[in-house]
């Protein structure tokens, strides 16, 4: 009975694509210009992106200057 690692890391589902799918046609039909929506979309989803890599960033660097005694480490 092996144990394996789940690959739990954050990715793109398919549901959210369907979200930004549906925000850009929802655009698009408020009157707004497809390339127009498109580029409006994918810019809010890069920004979302680069403030929660920041955020995970300095969340990590804050666990990692916590010392451990070296008595409590586990080994593997």
């Amino acid at each position: 009975m092996g144990y394996r690692h789940k690959d739990t890391g954050p990715r793109l589902a398919l549901w959210m694509l369907v979200a930004l799918g549906d925000i850009v046609l929802l655009l698009v039909s408020a009157g707004l210009a497809a390339p127009v929506a498109v580029l409006a979309v994918v810019a809010l989803v890069v920004a979302g992106v680069v403030a929660w890599r920041l955020a995970r960033r300095t969340t990590l660097a804050g666990r990692a200057a916590i010392p451990v005694p070296a008595g409590t480490r586990r080994r593997a």
